[in-house]
């Protein structure tokens, strides 16, 4: 379980509801039968694996007139609907049809449509019915950092707006909107930001590591080769769902000169390395990185031999959680295949992802700048503040 900080005390009383147990359209599909065999867990796999703050305010009678008027119009998720018009999660698959685009990202889209398709009279009405589609987008996959951190983000950038401002609700909401749609293209263009900021890191003549396939970090590259310079790149074969193989086919469709490795050789040619390039799930509050699973060991290495290790992440994956080892990770499961039968009475370990502290990293790229570790927090606050 995530250990979060004491500055963001979450409600509980949500993760205590009673889980449905029949499949929806919309449920990431199940452990293929070949490893759930000889492997069986309760678990499945995630979604994640799949796709990759209460203001307090002065309580006056109209207050509490538009709260119960919102909640009678808006009952709860478990109450029977005769009708659904809309459908934040089919609007957010609809989005993420699109490959180029982040799941967070797609989760903003969705949220913005929200606010077009509302058909409130209040604000209140409006904020409960964006904070319900904002909740069902990060129940849809709780494993997903990147989807809860965006989702958050977008809450406390569009709903820092107060009917109070204005003279009507439509102006109100029509301000709302505006908000959401600037923070969709602001997020939208955050990999192009990242790859401008890190072309002066990238000179001639270095060897660059990889691990799995980021597409902040393949921009990084891309732009980096557009721009002439010369470099190889060593990418790690990312098993078991080889997306190095991936990084380095289309890296060679660039003409980059690129060398693939096992992924336990990474020690072994770290010595031809200059520098090392991850991209990541989740920034927490520390420093740290949560990212495919391979990315602390490579950090350690990097670190013993004095090579950097640079991130590359998009201001919309900063959350605010603080884990404190790698058991703090809510596990994202994945189908593992050693093309042998395994004994059942041997375990196989299947989490995706591991956490890397900030003493192995050097600097993170993101849409806010360049960033020393010890500097993420304090992002995090004016993010939220």
């Amino acid at each position: 379980m995530w250990r979060r900080s004491a500055s963001f005390i979450l409600d509980k009383h949500q993760n205590n509801k009673p889980m449905s147990l029949t499949p929806s359209i919309d449920s990431p599909p199940p452990l293929s039968a070949s490893v759930a065999d000889e492997n069986p867990s309760p678990n499945h796999i995630s979604a994640y694996y799949q796709t990759r703050a209460a203001h307090h305010e002065i309580v006056t009678s109209d207050w509490l007139e538009q709260a119960q008027a919102a909640v009678r119009r808006y009952p709860d998720q478990d109450s029977p609907v005769s009708e659904k018009p809309f459908s934040v999660i089919e609007e957010f698959n609809k989005w993420r049809q699109q490959p180029a685009l982040a799941e967070a990202v797609a989760a903003i889209r969705a949220l913005a449509a929200v606010i077009r398709a509302s058909d409130g009279n209040t604000m209140m009405e409006l904020e409960i019915e964006l904070k319900k589609a904002s909740d069902t987008l990060k129940a849809w996959d709780t494993t997903s950092i990147s989807l809860t951190a965006g989702c958050d983000l977008f809450m406390r950038y569009v709903t820092r707006t107060s009917a109070l401002e204005f003279e009507d609700f439509n102006s109100a909401k029509s301000r709302v909107l505006g908000r959401a749609e600037k923070f969709g293209e602001i997020s939208n263009k955050a990999r192009t930001i990242i790859a401008m900021l890190s072309q002066d890191f990238i000179f001639d003549g270095c060897t660059i590591l990889v691990h799995g396939f980021s597409r902040v970090v393949f921009e990084v590259l891309k732009t980096a080769a557009q721009n002439k310079k010369l470099f190889r790149v060593l990418c790690t074969e990312g098993r078991p769902d080889k997306t190095g193989l991936l990084l380095a086919k289309e890296l060679a469709k660039l003409d980059v000169p690129v060398k693939l490795l096992i992924d336990s050789a990474v020690a072994y040619c770290m010595d031809e390395v200059d520098m090392v390039f991850v991209g990541a799930d989740g920034v927490v509050e520390s420093g740290g990185v949560i990212n495919m699973m391979g990315t602390y060991q490579i950090a350690i290495v990097a670190h013993s031999m004095n090579k950097p290790v640079y991130v590359a992440a998009e201001s919309y994956k900063f959350a605010r959680l603080y884990p404190l080892d790698q058991k703090d990770l809510e596990p994202a499961l994945r189908p593992i295949d050693f093309g042998v039968a395994v004994p059942l009475k041997v375990e196989v370990e299947r989490s995706a992802r591991d956490y890397t502290p900030p003493q192995f990293l050097t600097l993170l790229f993101t849409d806010l700048g360049i960033l020393t570790p010890s500097v993420v927090s304090d992002e995090l606050i004016q993010l939220y503040s």
